[in-house]
């Protein structure tokens, strides 16, 4: 064993028996501990998500007129909440903490009801998708090493927006398309049905999310009807790219 390997088994233990002194389990600290893990790839919101909704960022007309302020206030109030409020109700049932971070327990989701995997993963997906868009910009593009990495996995952003749209219009039903980074630091674009999600062991697609999209009818239904493409189409412009660069910062 080297001696950078001691070292951290070391650390490990001590930290451990610091927390355990502190009041916390052995099998809390050890969950806690093993976040600090440099070797991981999960993306995380500061400190983990919870399982409360937070304020969101921008008014309910903020994104006008892409999303109209009557569907931003009814996906909030009613339906997001909703799965922050089943979440908990899962949790509870189920005997899992409620300090528990939500990115954990998608990682292991199979382990639990389909009412768990349905809620974990609508409040994660919606805590996001109301932190991946912003005010409508025009000529709104990533920059910097971002943009790099795109060009170079899907040869120009024009060519990755076609591939992401398509990957959004042929969502058959409800769900989500995404840009992720997979194993090895590959970004690569997926679907995902219902409230999946590339955090989820029981996903097709397994990675850490950077962008995703929600094509649920009640995402965009009261402004475009049956027309998903004019709302993937017209979405691109309040993509907020600052956010899905700092999300993908902490993936490489």
């Amino acid at each position: 064993m080297n001696n950078q390997n001691l070292n951290r088994r070391k650390f490990i233990g001590s930290g451990i028996k610091g927390m355990v002194v502190a009041g916390l389990s052995v099998s809390a600290a050890a969950e806690i501990l093993s976040s600090c893990n440099t070797s991981k790839k999960i993306i995380t919101l500061p400190k983990g998500l919870s399982f409360d909704q937070k304020p969101l960022p921008y008014p309910y007309h903020a994104l006008e007129d892409v999303i109209d302020s009557q569907t931003m206030e009814i996906h909030y109030t009613k339906h997001a909440a909703a799965y922050s409020k089943n979440l908990k109700e899962a949790a509870s049932a189920e005997n899992v903490a409620s300090n528990t971070s939500v990115e954990s327990l998608l990682g292991r989701i199979s382990k639990y009801s389909m009412k768990m995997r349905n809620n974990a993963g609508g409040h994660y997906n919606h805590e996001m998708f109301w932190n991946m868009m912003r005010p409508k910009r025009q000529g709104n593009m990533p920059s910097g090493e971002l943009a790099l990495e795109i060009e170079k996995h899907f040869g120009s952003f024009e060519s990755f927006k076609l591939q992401f749209s398509n990957a959004a219009a042929g969502r058959f039903g409800s769900g989500w398309a995404w840009l992720y980074v997979a194993p090895g630091n590959v970004l690569k674009i997926g679907s995902t049905p219902n409230q999946d999600n590339p955090l989820m062991d029981i996903s097709t697609i397994k990675g850490s999310p950077l962008l995703g999209l929600d094509v649920w009818e009640h995402a965009y239904y009261l402004k475009y009807q049956n027309k998903r493409a004019d709302y993937i189409a017209n979405w691109w412009s309040i993509v907020n790219w600052d956010f899905v660069n700092s999300l993908w910062q902490k993936a490489i």
